[in-house]
């Protein structure tokens, strides 16, 4: 459950954060004041930010203070929801500028009641300290995903092993406190500090998980939530992550039939099969030569991972496909790569949080002979991630804390919750979604039917988005029979480039930029 690197952080990185104060203890009344100063973007001239100090253990309230970076665009209308805090996914995902996308996706009418509160999690970003547990892991080229030789096994092994290790040497005094139950915490200390008697929440991808763990700490202090593309709480993380395989195929397949019914554009024919037959092909050339030094086997996975997330992508994945099968021409795959895949800085911050917090949250096998059966057993019938996938996570094999006890997130003491599936959803999967509605009393499940991004509302889908308006508005949420108490026609799938024209910049590319990867 991914962090995105080459856009995780971008519109964030503009902000400058300034102004801390020392959090009040739980058990204490006297909110503390927040130091709100301006750190507007282009984008987003209304954020403002500020810093919050909250106890690295929440066990030891008066011991060592670690630092979060909180963003924040105020109410306008006289009178306030209170807080709504917004949360992108990852673990490890930068959430400063996704209030300024909430807040300017909202209705003016809605968005104008709540003060809409972007932060980054301990551990990320612009909160101190911040994790590097390896500056450039993700450096290409990266050793071939698919153990077919017992020297890339122990290629990639090594390199699993090695990041754990240097996690354990770097941060020993941190990572026990990197994990979701005090991710969970700090968000009340971020509601105390505000001064709320409640908040309300919205979360995309891992962050459902992150708010779901927060209303069970915290039932009486939650007034609205609202999770998009929903984690499966009871696979916390290895099963979930297997299950993940397969949805990432059927993805995967959903873009080869999309790029068949365009053969006029593409030229790869009209059968998905056959298409995907080349595009292994291509993999395989690229395992030998990686386009410009850069894309090989590994870095194509991740390239067209970016395409089960987000189907706004497709054009220009399949516009780079084409034109290395019929021209060999390398720069649009590399280009690709370089806009939709490659790690940066902060993706190399977000992937050291990711391991830290599912590494610690629950039990993973320390048996890498388990990982290797289940590794090749997906591998048989759902291939295209299936490795990669197991190599980004497989630090967990060797991590040097051990496990916190799992949190059950089944709650009847809250109120009515806003919950939004897709049903195919490639790194939620739909069941997910299925899952937390029956976990959560009094929950309602809108699903997109047929639609397969991750994080759907504010996206441009009207259906949802009134929903979604009508409930942080006013409370109201849909009751139906079933598994879903409404449901919503899927956006419509993307049309190939026009020309040599670049993607249209539109909202929902624009809160993709922001979300996380892998939740």
């Amino acid at each position: 459950m991914r962090t995105r690197a080459a856009l995780l952080c971008a519109a964030a990185a503009a902000a400058v954060l300034a102004g801390s104060v020392t959090a009040v203890p739980a058990q204490a009344a006297r909110p503390a004041g927040l130091g709100w100063k301006k750190c507007g973007t282009s984008a987003y001239p209304r954020l403002q930010c500020a810093s919050l100090k909250v106890p690295l253990d929440h066990a030891r309230p008066s011991g060592r203070q670690i630092t979060l970076a909180l963003s924040r665009v105020p109410h306008t209308a006289r009178t306030s929801q209170g807080p709504l805090l917004v949360n992108p996914g990852g673990p490890g995902g930068s959430g400063l500028a996704l209030a300024g996308a909430v807040a300017s996706g909202l209705p003016k009418s809605v968005a104008a009641r709540y003060d809409v509160i972007g932060f980054d999690p301990r551990g990320v970003g612009r909160s101190r300290p911040a994790l590097d547990c390896v500056p450039g892991h993700f450096t290409p080229v990266r050793p071939d995903s698919v153990p077919v030789t017992p020297a890339l096994e122990r290629t990639n092994l090594d390199r699993a092993r090695t990041f754990a290790a240097a996690c354990g040497r770097k941060y020993a005094d941190l990572l026990p406190y990197l994990d979701t139950v005090s991710a969970a915490q700090d968000l009340d200390a971020v509601r105390r500090a505000l001064g709320a008697p409640r908040i309300s929440y919205f979360g995309y991808s891992y962050g459902t998980y992150l708010g779901a763990v927060y209303a069970k700490l915290f039932p009486q202090r939650v007034h609205r939530l609202v999770l998009d593309s929903i984690v499966d709480p009871t696979g916390v993380w290895y099963r979930d992550n297997l299950g993940q395989d397969y949805a990432f195929d059927d993805r995967h397949r959903a873009l080869m039939a999309w790029i068949a019914r365009y053969d006029t554009t593409y030229g790869l024919g009209r059968d998905p099969d056959r298409i995907e037959a080349r595009w292994y092909a291509m993999r395989a050339a690229l395992a030998k030569k990686p386009a410009g030094g850069r894309v090989g086997a590994a870095e194509l996975e991740d390239t067209f991972m970016s395409g089960a997330y987000f189907n706004g992508y497709w054009p220009s994945l399949a516009e780079a496909f084409a034109a290395y099968v019929h021209r060999k021409d390398t720069g649009p795959l590399v280009r690709t790569y370089r806009n939709i895949a490659a790690v940066d800085a902060a993706g190399d911050n977000g992937y050291s949080v990711y391991t830290a917090v599912q590494c610690r949250d629950a039990a993973w096998p320390r048996d890498w002979n388990r990982w290797r059966a289940d590794g090749w057993d997906v591998y048989a019938k759902a291939p295209v991630m299936a490795w990669n996938n197991a190599w980004y996570n497989a630090p967990c094999a060797f991590w040097p804390t051990g496990p916190r006890r799992q949190v059950d997130i089944a709650n009847r003491a809250l109120p009515p919750a806003l919950l939004f599936q897709a049903t195919h959803d490639a790194a939620t999967p739909y069941p997910g979604g299925v899952t937390v509605h029956r976990l959560l009393a009094r929950s309602s499940l809108v699903v997109e039917e047929g639609g397969g991004n991750h994080g759907i509302t504010l996206s441009g889908n009207t259906c949802l988005d009134k929903h979604l308006a009508a409930y942080l508005d006013r409370g109201t949420v849909p009751r139906g029979a079933g598994p879903a108490d409404a449901v919503c026609a899927k956006s419509p799938d993307p049309k190939p480039l026009q020309g040599k024209s670049a993607p249209t910049t539109s909202r929902a590319s624009a809160l993709h930029g922001l979300l996380g990867f892998r939740p």
